[in-house]
């Protein structure tokens, strides 16, 4: 068994394709930002990517895009040793991980020790998938793609959705105007976001983007509290997953906080059903 610092994510894909298209739902992250690296390399100038083999098979995998958290595929729990070790040697900075269960709770346990840190749960998510849109009830409105004219006030949403939901992430305030510019762009088919209106007024936001080979990755979902528990995010979620299907795509993806349980009955409610238990683990200081 053995790891293997892999240069580019068209390698990483070739080696660790195998393994990652097998489960592509519990799979989506890696999978959207490994074809994310290969196709807009300007998003994330510097990453690393490792592949661990057995007899020419992948056993593990694992990406980070600094300064964000390493990202874990399922792994054969005799292989993480082995690419902890590639990880440490490689000498990146890593602030902590997410991973499927129970693969990252392996990693934490052969990772800590390693370098010194205690890993810290800040989220328990849910992968889901989607397949079929099911009915659900109508919310006053109409959903319509976000447009160039919308940027400040997606940007806005953004910031907020971060500061509530994701509030560990790193701020990197030109790197998402960058990504928020590429979706509003008509040329771009891909990606992009989706308001609901009511009267008019935007009232609800979901963007999509992170292409896998057969799926679509949805989110963010956001709906400012002031306009929330009347149905928009529910109805614009399904407007867009089956505008994702409708556009060729067999399946639509999203993480969810397992900890907000309004939500996961929403998406189960549109026709997602998890296929998995992550977790995003902090590593912190001893002491």
């Amino acid at each position: 068994m053995q790891a293997r610092a892999v240069g580019t994510a068209a390698e990483f894909l070739e080696s660790a394709g195998p393994r990652l298209l097998a489960a592509e739902g519990r799979h989506n992250l890696i999978l959207a930002l490994a074809w994310l690296l290969h196709d807009r390399p300007e998003v994330y100038p510097e990453f690393r990517l490792w592949v661990v083999e057995e007899g020419g098979a992948p056993v593990a995998a694992a990406l980070i895009t600094p300064p964000f958290n390493l990202i874990l595929a399922d792994a054969d729990p005799r292989a993480l040793p082995v690419l902890a070790a590639a990880v440490r040697e490689s000498g990146v900075p890593v602030p902590g991980v997410l991973g499927n269960r129970p693969t990252v709770d392996w990693f934490n346990g052969v990772w800590a020790p390693r370098a010194g840190v205690v890993p810290r749960l800040r989220m328990a998510q849910g992968v889901f998938a989607l397949e079929r849109v099911l009915p659900v009830g109508p919310a006053p409105g109409i959903p319509r793609p976000a447009l160039p004219g919308d940027r400040a006030l997606v940007l806005r949403w953004l910031v907020a959705f971060n500061a509530e939901a994701l509030p560990q992430e790193p701020e990197l305030p030109a790197r998402q105007e960058r990504m928020v510019d590429h979706r509003l762009n008509p040329a771009v088919a891909d990606a992009g976001f989706w308001l609901w209106e009511d009267g008019g007024e935007p009232v609800s936001l979901v963007g999509f983007g992170g292409p896998t080979p057969g799926g679509q990755r949805l989110g963010p979902v956001y709906t400012p509290p002031q306009f929330r528990r009347r149905g928009y995010g529910t109805a614009l979620v399904a407007a867009v997953s089956a505008a994702v299907l409708r556009g060729g795509r067999r399946r639509c993806f999203l993480y969810t906080d397992l900890a907000n349980p309004t939500s996961n009955a929403m998406y189960r409610r549109i026709g997602y059903e998890q296929v998995a238990e992550a977790a995003e683990y902090g590593y912190e200081a001893p002491g």
